[in-house]
């Protein structure tokens, strides 16, 4: 839970005013439903030669963009200063958290108001595997695993 900088009352992320004295709260995240899809493997097979994982986003504001996870650990949010900037109000400022240990690629949903969903699922925490998709508030993003062509 959040506090108002105005007057610091207890305030929920979702909440566009203070309850308490009505100021308006930056970044309040809009609520929406998963959207299903079957998988792309136009954008898969588009992929190329990467030596890292990368995600590549096949639905939301730009399509086609490529995200190459070359850190240990890669942050996703609609925060500026995350490793993963998406800039929508279905994202939370701090929406998600990527690792990379050795082949494996883990996601870890962070408290995030509209959830993480991997092959349409909500999770907490997931292994991802070449091919799953992962959505992010309107963003729907292809997995592959990096080492080569796919």
């Amino acid at each position: 839970m959040d506090q108002c900088p105005e007057c610091g009352a207890e305030v929920m992320p979702r909440d566009a005013e203070c309850p308490e004295c009505g100021m308006r709260l930056e970044g309040a995240t809009a609520s929406f439903e998963a959207v299903a899809e079957p998988s792309a493997p136009a954008y898969v097979a588009d992929v190329g030669v990467s030596e890292v994982p990368v995600l590549i986003v096949r639905k939301g504001v730009e399509v086609g963009e490529r995200f190459y996870l070359e850190s240990p650990e890669v942050t996703v949010g609609r925060d500026p200063e995350s490793d993963i900037f998406l800039n929508d109000v279905t994202v939370s400022r701090t929406h998600a958290r990527l690792r990379m240990q050795g082949d494996s690629v883990t996601i870890t949903d962070v408290g995030s108001l509209n959830g993480t969903y991997v092959n349409d699922e909500l999770v907490v925490d997931a292994r991802l595997n070449s091919g799953d998709t992962v959505q992010i508030g309107r963003f729907q993003m292809v997995f592959v695993s990096g080492g080569g062509p796919e």
